[in-house]
């Protein structure tokens, strides 16, 4: 029978030196979110776009990525990504060309993460947590592309957060029918039916595959309410 063995070396307590960087680390994060929330809140509003990094210039989900930022940018939404390449920077790219600003929230990768050329303001995160909070706390909508593991993490962040009521309710919108039908399938098929969601919680999530359309039903989700958070959902969201 297996046992853990308290004494091998992996359970040593972390030596004094150790310990100390690991506390003035919180600075490092306290750091991270005054300087996003000083120069994100003069950003609003804003569209949150995710997408795959390994996405290439010529691929038609960059160009679709690209046109969709523009049209946002020209209406007036600031264009937030994550500052990298692939359909990061063809986000900020559209953005950039439009009338609105284009941002990167970059982050320190070992590897595929290099800051794209399209960013009127960029910041740098070494923290994940940090950098989502800046995506979901200033979004008024979350565009999403199709991406790998990055892109559904912050897909699911968004979900979560608003699904449990920690943030308020902003549309959710998928490019791409082809690519997320199966996983959507599964949210039906296998989630719900196992109890897991409730039905109700799909209609928080919209298929749009038309750059217009996107822009429409943005506007058409804040045709009778402000784009800035109420002065309850704004309490709600300090607890992000």
């Amino acid at each position: 029978m297996n046992k853990i063995d308290r004494r091998d070396p992996a359970f040593i307590p972390l030596k004094e030196d150790s310990l100390n960087r690991e506390t003035w680390r919180v600075f490092q994060v306290m750091a991270e979110f005054i300087d996003g929330f000083e120069q994100l809140s003069q950003i609003k509003p804003s569209v949150s776009i995710f997408g795959s990094a390994r996405t290439a210039e010529n691929h038609p989900d960059y160009q679709l990525a690209e046109e969709i930022a523009l049209l946002l940018s020209n209406s007036g939404f600031s264009i937030v990504s994550g500052g990298g390449p692939g359909i990061m920077a063809a986000a900020n790219k559209g953005g950039q060309a439009g009338k609105s600003e284009s941002i990167g929230l970059n982050i320190e990768l070992p590897k595929e993460q290099t800051p794209n050329p399209y960013q009127d303001v960029s910041l740098s995160f070494k923290h994940f947590f940090s950098r989502k909070v800046m995506f979901v706390k200033y979004a008024t909508a979350y565009v999403v592309m199709p991406g790998g593991f990055g892109t559904l993490d912050e897909f699911a962040e968004i979900l979560t957060l608003i699904q449990t009521g920690k943030t308020r309710k902003i549309p959710i919108i998928l490019v791409g029918s082809q690519f997320w039908s199966g996983l959507l399938d599964w949210f039906r098929q296998t989630l719900v039916t196992a109890g897991t969601i409730n039905l109700e919680d799909l209609e928080l999530i919209s298929i749009i595959d038309e750059p217009q359309a996107i822009v429409d039903a943005i506007f058409d989700h804040y045709e009778h309410r402000c784009f800035e958070p109420s002065e309850k959902e704004h309490e709600k969201m300090l607890d992000l």
